[in-house]
Order: structure tokens, then C-alpha cells, then sequence
């Protein structure tokens, strides 16, 4: 079956566009705003802050990765020194940032998609993860990253592919290491995915999206009653099965309709409507707009 994931991920278009270098020594912080934006950020020397609202500073040493979504945050020496403002060092295309010196050296990697869809993805995961080099899952990641290291000193032809390559990798990794360990309680859209139970029902429906799924079919292939699988569903990802799935339809349709190389009753069909007028009710129902006005607000996310 489908991995949601991957399906997703796909889906939507998602891919590190813009690479991004700091090293730094002594007293530093840099702030950023928060915007639509997924990124990842990870340790390849020594350790820095990362400063998120209304939550403790959090130590992100060498080896560790992080992901971040809409928030605001600041990374820094030590939680007590005045940021200054993030975008200004990397205007105009600069993607290396040096501070003073390189004791500390990090990376970063902004996602962007390809339709005006990012909701789908960021609405799923938390604003802030972290991935420890101490988890056992991270053993990929330290090798990812010591790849990176190894592309950026080689400098040799081919550099760019090969580094934007094992970006997208690096994100995968950070997302199967987080669901398989921070989320021990399943809860959420990663730990869900992760489920034995959960997640043969979401590889279903990521499988065959047009299927008339029911609530009862769903639960079967999870091995459990009716009640308990809508409930168990509703608990982790905060929203029923069938409200999901009907999401996930919806925005199948919008990316496809955004690209402009299908029709509205070809992807009706496609993503298991039986009529384009029930098609089109439910379009304009979230999200505002006939699936024939095109996409009136959409663009690609920013990529600080």
C-alpha cells in the first residue's frame, strides 16, 4: 500500500529549495518571522540555541536536527543575546552566513510546494520537533549529515544536485526518526502513520483514494470495532476518518487543478466523487472557491 508520507510529500510537491550555511563564534543570535514555511535545521559542529514563542530555549547539539513550521524562532549562543534580524544576513541570495568565526556550524533547508496547499502538511505536524543525535533512530541522519559536511568541502562538479538530493533525504529521515521516537503515544498525523492499526488504515486510503470508504471498511483493516477506530482516529490526528479522507481528496484536486493540466470533472472522478456538482459543493466548502475560479490567493512559501 501507499506510504502516506511519501504520498504526501509527492502530492504536494514538497522539496528543499534553498540551502542555507551559518557558522559562527563568540555572542550571536539571529530571529526569524513566522510565515508559511517547513524547514530543517541541523548541527554539523558544535551547538546553538533555538528560541521559539512561549517555550523553553531548547540546545540543539552536533548531530541533532530540528524541523520547523510557521513559527517565529531565533537561534543564538546563549538564550540571553539580543537577536538581530535573521533575514538581512541572508538578503539577496546569500546562503552562508559567518559570525565571527566557526565553532558552531549549522544547516538549514526550506521546503517549498508546489501548489498552495503547504495547510495539508503543516496543519499535521507540530510548529517544533527535535531529533536528538542520541536517539536510536538518528544513525541515518548522522550519516546524511556527514555526507553534506563531505559535499561542501569537496566542491566538486556536480555539488549542487547531490547536496539538494540529500536535503530532501535528510527531511524523510527527520520525519521517520521523529514519528518512531518523540511521539511514543502515537499521537499526531506521524505517530498515527506509524501505528500498526492506524496506519494500515491510512496506507488504505492513501492507496485507493477514491474507494467510497466507510467508517466500518476502515476499521476492519485495522483490526478493530467501529467505535474504537473512530474514536482512536479522532483522538491522535483530531478529526473523524471520513473527514480526512475528504481533505486529503479535496487537496489531490486543488494541486491538480492549480497545475492546470486536468479538468474539474476528470479530477471529480479521479478522487472518488460520483458527481462534479457534490465535487464542486465540497470545494468551495473548504476552501472558499469554485474549483473553476482557479487558485485566487495561491503562491509558494517564502524561504526564510
Amino acid at each position: 500500500m501507499l506510504d502516506p508520507l511519501s504520498d504526501v510529500l509527492n502530492v504536494l510537491g514538497a522539496r528543499v529549495t534553498r540551502r542555507t550555511r551559518l557558522e559562527a563564534a563568540g555572542r550571536w543570535a539571529l530571529e526569524f518571522p513566522a510565515i508559511d514555511r517547513l524547514k530543517f535545521v541541523a548541527m554539523l559542529r558544535g551547538s546553538q540555541w533555538m528560541l521559539l514563542p512561549g517555550c523553553a530555549p531548547q540546545l540543539l547539539n552536533e548531530g541533532d536536527i530540528c524541523l520547523i513550521g510557521r513559527t517565529a524562532y531565533a537561534v543564538a549562543s546563549a538564550p540571553d543575546v539580543t537577536p538581530v534580524d535573521g533575514q538581512t544576513v541572508y538578503c539577496s541570495g546569500r546562503d552562508v552566513a559567518c559570525i565571527g568565526g566557526d565553532d558552531t556550524i549549522g544547516i538549514g533547508g526550506t521546503v517549498t510546494f508546489a501548489a498552495a496547499n503547504a495547510d495539508f502538511l503543516l496543519e499535521r505536524i507540530p510548529e517544533f520537533l527535535i531529533v536528538p543525535r542520541s536517539s536510536p533512530a538518528s544513525a541515518a541522519i548522522a550519516t546524511i549529515l556527514e555526507l553534506v559536511n563531505n559535499e561542501t568541502e569537496r566542491d566538486m562538479m556536480g555539488s549542487e544536485i547531490v547536496s539538494a538530493r540529500l536535503a530532501d533525504v535528510l527531511l524523510v529521515e527527520a520525519f521517520r526518526a521523529y514519528a518512531g521516537v518523540a511521539e511514543p503515544t502515537g499521537m499526531g498525523w506521524l505517530g498515527a502513520i506509524a501505528d500498526p492499526r492506524l496506519g494500515r488504515a491510512l496506507r488504505a486510503m492513501h492507496d485507493d483514494v477514491a474507494q467510497p470508504w466507510t467508517v466500518a471498511q476502515l476499521a476492519k483493516v485495522a483490526g478493530m470495532s467501529r467505535a474504537a477506530f473512530s474514536a482512536e482516529f479522532t483522538r491522535r490526528l483530531g478529526q473523524p476518518p471520513l473527514a480526512y479522507l475528504r481533505t486529503w481528496r479535496l487537496t489531490i484536486a486543488r494541486t491538480a487543478l492549480i497545475r492546470g493540466d486536468t479538468t474539474v470533472a476528470y479530477m471529480a472522478n479521479k478522487v472518488g466523487y460520483t458527481s462534479q456538482s457534490a465535487f464542486a459543493h465540497a470545494f468551495r466548502r473548504a476552501f472558499g472557491y469554485s474549483p473553476k475560479a482557479g487558485d485566487p490567493g495561491g503562491h509558494n512559501l517564502l524561504t526564510f
